[in-house]
């Protein structure tokens, strides 16, 4: 892809209004988030740890929405072009080092936040950031406490995200296995240790309830667990015609290699924890066919999405996955609400995220109305020919 249609991709991408060469001027602020006409953006991400994956995906999306939108010659804030630099610290996917990298990242003069992605950690994250009082978007959290006061139960002002949340997923693969499925006999494997993992389970097996199915088997274990055969048996024995697996790509190969050989044969269903190619390495055939809920499908992209998907596989060898995705979608509404704001100060740039009504982004279109949390759909998953295919969306 050349400059040129690197530039008008950006400019549908952010929603920038105007393309034209940067302007000389620098400006300062008394947060010191611009100088030199550059702003500090700071990526809290999952770069060792468990999920590895998801944390090289995250920064390989920020650091290419970043050489986008500087090789356009970077955001017109107030009538000046301001560059971007981008702050990346790794949170080793644990809980603590997440919090405390939202605090080195608070006090060095970042304007705003991307990440974490895994709601166990941006969770704490997130109330460093309130609590700073520093925009913070997580690409791919979906536990519905991310943006709430967990005191007052208010909705946090200064903490969003880019994807949808549980308590939609939930709905969303409950519906597909009744619907499509057809289950009568259903049956969960989760994390009981991860608050992402517990979280779309209950609401899982809530929505079935709701539904007069009941869960014959509702088994859990704890991170790190490799062996899964005393669950995976007893849920065999239940006579169970459906199996959800809310868990990481990492995990989810065992796990359906060891129900295989213990004989259970029914249908295998998972979420946007899938997401990853890695799976599909880890898994080999014994993925073939089943079904999970995300938030894209790279093979029905709109057209501005596609040349999204086009450089970044030229870039990396790659197509992006949900985090790339959703990673690329955060930098883009970070860099529409700088724009709108006019400013570089932290307040005035949550002010713009929060008033950003509709986004049309790589992963679809967004709609905030009041809360971090936008409005939008899911699509499902089928694992087909050892490739990620759409199958169906689903409409909030």
């Amino acid at each position: 892809m050349n400059r040129m249609v690197l530039i008008v991709s950006l400019c549908l991408a952010v929603g920038l209004t105007s393309c034209t060469p940067p302007s000389d001027t620098t400006t300062t602020t008394e947060q010191g988030q611009l100088t030199g006409g550059t702003i500090k953006i700071g990526l809290n991400a999952e770069l060792t740890g468990s999920i590895p994956v998801v944390g090289q995906s995250c920064r390989d999306a920020a650091e290419f929405a970043v050489k986008q939108i500087d090789d356009a010659g970077g955001i017109e804030v107030g009538g000046a072009r301001v560059m971007v630099e981008l702050i990346t610290e790794d949170n080793e996917d644990k809980a603590e080092a997440a919090a405390a990298v939202a605090q080195k990242l608070t006090t060095s003069g970042v304007l705003a936040m991307i990440g974490p992605n895994a709601s166990r950690n941006a969770v704490p994250a997130a109330e460093v950031a309130e609590s700073a009082h520093i925009p913070m978007i997580s690409p791919w959290s979906t536990a519905p406490r991310l943006t709430m006061d967990a005191r007052s139960g208010a909705a946090k002002q200064y903490v969003f995200r880019a994807a949808f949340t549980d308590d939609f997923q939930g709905v969303v693969a409950a519906n597909f296995a009744v619907q499509h499925l057809q289950t009568k006999r259903p049956a969960v494997l989760y994390d009981v240790s991860s608050e992402y993992n517990k979280g779309i389970a209950e609401v899982y097996r809530t929505t079935l309830q709701e539904k007069g199915i009941a869960v014959v088997a509702f088994e859990s274990y704890t991170s790190g667990d490799k062996d899964f055969s005393a669950q995976l048996t007893k849920i065999a024995q239940t006579g169970a015609d459906s199996l959800f697996l809310p868990n990481y790509y990492s995990e989810v190969p065992l796990q359906v290699k060891q129900a295989r050989r213990l004989g259970y044969e029914g249908a295998i269903l998972g979420s946007d924890s899938w997401g990853s190619e890695e799976l599909l390495k880890l898994a080999g055939d014994d993925c073939e066919g089943l079904f999970f809920t995300t938030h894209y499908a790279a093979d029905t992209a709109t057209p501005a999405a596609k040349e999204f998907i086009a450089a970044y596989q030229a870039t990396y060898g790659s197509v992006p996955d949900d985090v790339a995705a959703l990673t690329y979608d955060s930098m883009g509404l970070l860099f529409s609400a700088v724009q709108a704001a006019g400013s570089v100060e932290r307040e005035a740039v949550r002010n713009a995220l929060a008033t950003i009504s509709d986004y049309e982004g790589v992963t679809g279109t967004m709609q905030f109305q009041g809360t971090g949390d936008p409005i939008k759909s899911a699509v499902v998953i089928q694992i087909k020919d050892g490739k990620f295919t759409f199958f169906q969306t689903a409409q909030p």
